[in-house]
């Protein structure tokens, strides 16, 4: 594959990349406006949880698949998918027509957040990997920031349906990138047919267990738990299984799923609750409390697109201790600085930012080096699939810890907030732990044993 088709490539699937991500947000900023005009008040929060929770309930299921049957096939379907939900959504005149839009957009969003990741970790050597890698976790960051100043404007200017509909062109642009530049991954001849049993379990499983962690319903978390244990079961005795837990032998895979796991937990519950801090701690206005959270997505982009291009130099275990040390580091700040004024818990976010945008990158490009090809897509899916499942985690828990918050003190409030962050701290200090184990030999026998 030449240089500049793979540049096209990979230019198509960013794109695709930042719509996805940018669904995940813009939306909330129109809500208002369409709950307005199409009602169903009682809905309000579906059309989010509903996109979320397919995305990633799916993701396995689009990365094994594409282990077997091509990746370049399953991401244009996945695209088409997307483009049919946005549509969809777009056109909705009830709120049950916009949230099965929204389904339906979640499904394909699967797929493009696990497939370019591994279509990319297919495409380029470890060197060049890093930094393209990098450039699009950028991206997803980037779509954090401006997700709302876009679905503002828009909602503003023209109509909450161009948030859906402004979709079509540009993925459809980016489609024709990657349908015409991008070669099928190889398919392999003698595959064993796939664990649809596991596969099926394993999707009831882990969308009880979102939906339960989102809504804090044990009894859906519960169900989970027993339906996603006994499709791991399932699945350790198959020779096709939809997460081949033969990859999580090799330390390296091993950590980065813990890893991914814990971080997220941390990191995406303080995200929850940050602006709580501000508005219910701090008594500052709405955009006063969704600032605070600009340095943390801010400190997640800048450090994916920038460290990308050391990570070869620094080697993968050492940007993860850095990445890791740096949220211990955020943490113990928020901890200690409970009741601070807003600009030093900002910088506490800016350096937790930074250590995610570290840990993620060098676990993820990592990991994949460990990974034979023709499994790229299950390991790369079950990454994100961690670090999405250990935010659920963490969000539910540390709600836990805060309690009830109407008509809260202040003082409470804060309290609650810092058993949170002590809880954060845990989580960010046992990723350290198992971080610190890694060595880069342990990345150079994995990769000759790939």
């Amino acid at each position: 594959m030449s240089a500049s088709s793979r540049t096209l490539t990979t230019v198509g699937l960013a794109l695709g990349l930042f719509l996805a991500a940018l669904e995940s947000t813009v939306v909330a900023t129109a809500m208002p406006t369409v709950i307005g005009e199409l009602g169903g008040h009682a809905w309000y929060a579906l059309p989010f949880a509903v996109y979320m929770l397919s995305m990633t309930v799916t993701s396995p299921l689009w990365g094994r698949a594409s282990d077997r049957l091509g990746r370049r096939r399953l991401y244009l379907f996945g695209v088409f998918l997307f483009l049919a939900g946005s549509a969809l959504s777009g056109a909705a005149g009830s709120m049950l027509t916009l949230i099965a839009g929204r389904v339906v957009q979640g499904l394909g969003a699967g797929a493009l957040g696990t497939l370019t990741f591994a279509i990319v970790g297919e495409l380029y050597p470890l060197k060049e990997r890093s930094r393209i890698q990098g450039m699009l976790s950028g991206v997803w960051g980037l779509s954090g920031l401006i997700g709302p100043l876009v679905g503002g404007l828009l909602v503003d200017h023209a109509s909450w349906r161009w948030v859906f509909y402004l979709n079509m062109p540009f993925g459809l642009i980016g489609a024709a990138f990657v349908g015409r530049f991008l070669e099928e991954s190889p398919i392999p001849e003698k595959a064993a047919p796939l664990d649809l049993a596991g596969a099926a379990l394993f999707t009831a499983g882990s969308g009880a267990l979102v939906w339960g962690l989102e809504a804090r319903n044990w009894p859906f978390l519960v169900a989970g738990v027993v339906v996603l244990a006994w499709a791991l079961r399932i699945e350790s005795r198959h020779p096709a299984p939809l997460l081949p837990l033969r990859l999580l032998q090799a330390r390296l895979p091993r950590v980065a799923v813990i890893g991914n796991f814990l971080a997220g937990a941390a990191f995406f519950g303080t995200v929850s609750y940050l602006p709580l801090y501000a508005q219910g701690v701090a008594r500052t206005g709405a955009t006063a409390a969704g600032l605070l959270l600009t340095p943390m997505v801010l400190g997640w982009t800048l450090a994916s697109m920038s460290l990308g291009t050391v990570l070869p130099r620094l080697g993968v275990p050492r940007l993860a201790r850095l990445g890791a040390g740096l949220l211990v580091a955020a943490f113990a700040g928020f901890v200690a600085l409970t009741g601070a004024p807003l600009p030093l818990i900002g910088a506490c976010g800016f350096v937790a930012g930074t250590g995610m945008g570290a840990i993620i990158l060098s676990l993820l490009v990592g990991a994949q080096e460990c990974t034979p090809r023709q499994e790229l897509g299950a390991l790369t899916a079950v990454l994100m699939f961690a670090r999405s499942l250990g935010g659920g985690l963490g969000v539910t828990l540390m709600g836990a810890l805060i309690g009830d918050t109407e008509g809260v003190d202040p003082t409470d409030l804060a309290r609650g907030l810092r058993f949170a962050f002590v809880l954060g701290l845990a989580f960010v200090a046992l990723g350290l732990a198992f971080v610190a184990q890694l060595r880069a030999a342990d990345l150079k026998r994995a990769a000759e044993a790939a």
